[in-house]
């Protein structure tokens, strides 16, 4: 369902900051780097609750799954094994 409405997502002016500060990211097009993550073939994407997460190599794209707002994207935590 998220990719067939791929055109609805955007985000809101603190999200622009937010991801860009999250992921380290130099672009002001930060809609269109993410749009272009979640369309990846290798994209994992999961529904779960009110939000769809997309999770391609190291990062998380979380998305509103009725306004279709970005609301955040991180990097994941690597996780030690010992």
């Amino acid at each position: 369902m998220l990719l067939e409405n791929i055109e609805k997502i955007h985000t809101t002016k603190l999200g622009i900051e937010r991801i860009k500060r999250n992921l380290k990211l130099n672009t002001n097009n930060v809609v269109e780097y993410c749009k272009e993550r979640i369309k990846n073939k290798d994209t994992k994407i999961t529904k779960l609750g009110k939000n769809y997460y997309c999770e391609i190599d190291n990062i998380v794209i979380t998305v509103n799954s009725y306004s279709y707002t970005i609301i955040t994207a991180h990097i994941k935590e690597e996780k030690n094994g010992i």
